[in-house]
């Protein structure tokens, strides 16, 4: 049976182990690690490297960007205050989520997603929204979904302690780790 490609973006193995695994019924699943938001250096590495390991153990395709968190950090700047869920994660969304669709794009994807929406502290509304809006302007489909419905978070955390994930307590950035 022929499938449809899709990119999805892994925030983390913890939040995509699942979610993959349930997507590649219907489309052919490559992951797509770009998450210039995780600070410091060494958790983007541990994080990657545990989707990876993973990934690679289960036959997907796993695709690691370069760590440019200067980058992001421009793009935040005057957003450092902002509340979780509020102005900077909206920009750090659209930020991941176009290069998503950039690469999805460019590399002859049918499909791009991310793993964010799965996330009960993230906004699926806004993440679809953008992943919409990114998808009409670049001429590629953008996969909706509140990955959290139906137990989904309840499922990734389940399959997260059957595979023993690193479990990070913090979205990644580093204005997230504040008390």
């Amino acid at each position: 049976m022929f499938k449809q490609s899709l990119l999805l973006h892994a925030c983390c193995a913890t939040c995509s182990g699942f979610l993959a695994q349930e997507l590649a019924r219907d489309f052919d699943v490559t992951i797509y690690f770009d998450n210039p938001n995780i600070f410091p250096k060494e958790e983007f590495f541990k994080r990657a490297g545990e989707a990876e390991k993973f990934f690679t153990k289960i036959g997907f395709p796993f695709i690691q960007s370069e760590y440019n968190h200067n980058d992001w950090l421009t793009l935040v700047q005057g957003l450092e205050g902002a509340p979780e869920r509020g102005e900077r994660c909206l920009v750090c969304y659209h930020f991941r989520l176009s290069k998503t669709a950039q690469y999805a794009k460019d590399h002859g994807f049918d499909y791009f997603a991310t793993t964010l929406s799965i996330s009960p502290h993230k906004d699926a509304t806004a993440i679809n929204n953008i992943g919409e809006a990114l998808a009409s302007q670049l001429g590629v489909k953008f996969l909706i979904g509140d990955w959290k419905r139906n137990d989904g978070f309840k499922k990734a955390m389940q399959c997260s302690r059957e595979n023993n994930f690193y479990r990070q307590n913090y979205c990644g950035c580093e204005f997230s780790k504040r008390p």
